[in-house]
């Protein structure tokens, strides 16, 4: 059974797809999540951490819709359009991600709106 998660919470897709996909009650499928607030459907600030701190609130937000937490997440995978944004980024993201799931993280030339980076993810319960 394939349900589609969508909240208000979270920025609307800015293209073709779901925020999210549950797989069978007990797999989460998160699409790409950038740093735009919810509310205005803009992206935030220009720094890496800010845009970081608020793809953690859309993740968090599409988690909570679908009854996950971050301690489900299983996988993400993250795309910097700068790798010397790295430590930053890992700062913040080790705050959140503290279950440490499997990781890719690469760098990307473009992202939508402009972008400084994006992160999917799976959760299992």
């Amino acid at each position: 059974m394939i349900e589609y998660v969508n909240t208000e919470a979270a920025p609307k897709a800015v293209g073709p797809y779901s925020q999210a996909t549950l797989v069978n009650g007990n797999t989460l499928y998160i699409s790409g999540q950038v740093g735009i607030d919810p509310e205005t459907n803009e992206l935030i600030d220009t720094e890496i951490e800010a845009q970081t701190e608020q793809v953690v609130k859309n993740i968090s937000a599409i988690l909570t819709a679908a009854n996950f937490s971050f301690e489900d997440i299983v996988q993400t995978n993250c795309f910097l359009a700068y790798m010397g944004d790295f430590k930053k980024f890992n700062k913040i993201y080790e705050t959140y991600f503290i279950s440490k799931p499997a990781r890719t993280c690469v760098s990307v030339s473009d992202m939508p709106k402009g972008a400084l980076l994006e992160i999917s993810a799976i959760a299992v319960k």
